[in-house]
């Protein structure tokens, strides 16, 4: 190889990796208002959970009801869009949803014929599957400024992952443009904030939560051997094979329950569609119903980060 040509390589080699980060995957957001903006302004609803009654912020109302709201988002969304960060649209998706409730309404369970239990934010967050939830809370002070509170989620674990508050300059404008002015001056370090926590779970994995519990009428438990192993070990076995870098912590082990925490999944399957607990768990869950096990395995899940399996029927 001349030594022209091998110049030419090597820098066209150094000026392609100083592309990559640049090129970098960016986490997908979504945008809400916060729990304390919606109590202020009483857009809440309460849901049954199980029999316990939730306090929950009610999205649809405050869409439909706040003329500053979807202006407020609109131009908070154009700012991490300029960033380079995928935006889902909250209001659309909350239409979406409403389409479906009267389905899932009809959608019963095989043996027991409880329906669904899920809070109105799972529900969006299974729908839209964001990484990434934004909060913003905002007021209007006495001197005409604005103050606001943005606080990022990871949507999978609920962790508070990045914030950022400040003031605005006094001004005469509507309310939507002194946020965005406010916001802009404070917008960088909160996207970097978002963008370091999404490169620690591009190389690291995501974090969700991995319950396995039983039937009572199981005539098994996860002590029973199978193939001179325990059905623990086999679980733990499958686990180290398919989290990222073998991360998780089994937090809780017993003949009836075992309990996974911080398990580290990929972002991504085989097909580049992003990966959530339930995904990962349908692994799992085939394995186990596979040979030697040939076990009945139900499958459920809380919001995108938490599933849970139960082992002896569906």
């Amino acid at each position: 190889m001349s030594t022209v040509k091998h110049i030419t390589l090597t820098l066209l080699a150094i000026f392609t990796a100083t592309l990559l980060p640049a090129q970098a995957k960016k986490p997908t957001l979504m945008i809400l208002p916060s729990d304390n903006w919606c109590e202020q302004r009483y857009f809440m609803t309460e849901f049954d959970n199980q029999g316990t009654k939730q306090k929950v912020p009610n999205y649809k109302q405050s869409f439909q009801e706040d003329t500053e709201l979807g202006q407020v988002i609109s131009k908070t969304g154009s700012l991490m869009i300029d960033r380079g960060f995928p935006l889902k649209d909250a209001e659309q998706e909350i239409k979406a949803i409403e389409a479906r409730t009267a389905e899932d309404n009809m959608t019963t369970s095989t043996n027991s014929g409880s329906g669904i239990s899920e809070s109105p934010l799972d529900k969006l967050k299974n729908k839209a599957k964001a990484d990434i939830l934004i909060q913003i809370w905002w007021k209007v002070n006495k001197d005409n400024s604005v103050s606001f509170v943005l606080e990022a989620f990871d949507a999978y674990t609920s962790k508070r992952i990045a914030s950022s508050t400040g003031n605005g300059q006094p001004s005469s404008d509507i309310v939507p443009v002194k946020l965005e002015k406010a916001i802009l001056g404070n917008i960088e370090g909160f996207a970097n904030q978002l963008q370091a926590h999404f490169d620690d779970m591009f190389n690291n994995g995501r974090e969700i939560l991995l319950t396995i519990k039983k039937w009572e009428s199981w005539d098994k438990n996860f002590e029973t051997e199978i193939n001179d192993e325990e059905i623990t070990d086999h679980i733990n076995k499958w686990m180290q094979g398919n989290t990222v870098k073998g991360r998780f912590n089994m937090s809780d082990a017993t003949e009836n329950k075992i309990r996974f925490e911080q398990v580290r999944i990929p972002l991504y399957d085989k097909n580049n569609q992003a990966l959530d607990a339930r995904a990962f768990a349908k692994g799992l869950q085939k394995h186990l119903k596979a040979e030697p096990f040939k076990f009945e395995v139900k499958l459920m899940t809380r919001g995108l980060g938490e599933a849970i399996l139960v082992l002896g029927e569906k």
